[in-house]
């Protein structure tokens, strides 16, 4: 059984909510990733969010806002998503398609091990497999 630690990428990297969307950018592009999970002030295995680059952008830089001022928890909404390590592929797909995300944070022994995203999928999934991902996540109806 392929689980969520086979097709994940380690080296997932927490950002503190209190630091600044600048500082985010940097981490993001230091460790070329397009994600970053959020840690609660004060409890850095305690995820409140994910950071996108596409956030960074929509959410602050095309509201006219100051990425050095913005931190990371003014950008943190709705309810964090992850996923058990041992879990299969199918409940790896159908968390991501359920819930319509792009990125999925892999959890084991309740700390952050790593993050399947796109490219990971793309990797290590069938054709069959990905189409009928990409037609939930990206379908207007979903």
């Amino acid at each position: 059984m392929t689980t969520a630690k086979d097709i994940m990428h380690t080296g997932a990297t927490w950002i503190p909510a209190h630091e600044t969307l600048d500082r985010a950018a940097q981490l993001m592009r230091d460790h070329k990733v397009g994600a970053l999970p959020i840690s609660a002030r004060g409890a850095q295995d305690r995820m409140i969010g994910i950071l996108t680059d596409r956030d960074i952008v929509i959410g602050c830089v095309a509201m006219g806002h100051d990425p050095s001022k913005m931190t990371a928890g003014d950008l943190a909404h709705g309810t964090p998503r992850w996923i058990d390590s041992e879990a299969n592929v199918e409940m790896v797909l159908e968390e991501m398609q359920t819930h319509r995300i792009r990125r999925l944070p892999v959890v084991e022994n309740k700390k952050l091990i790593g993050m399947i995203s796109e490219a990971d999928l793309a990797q290590h999934l069938t054709d069959e497999q990905i189409a009928h991902w990409v037609e939930k996540v990206y379908s207007p109806s979903g």
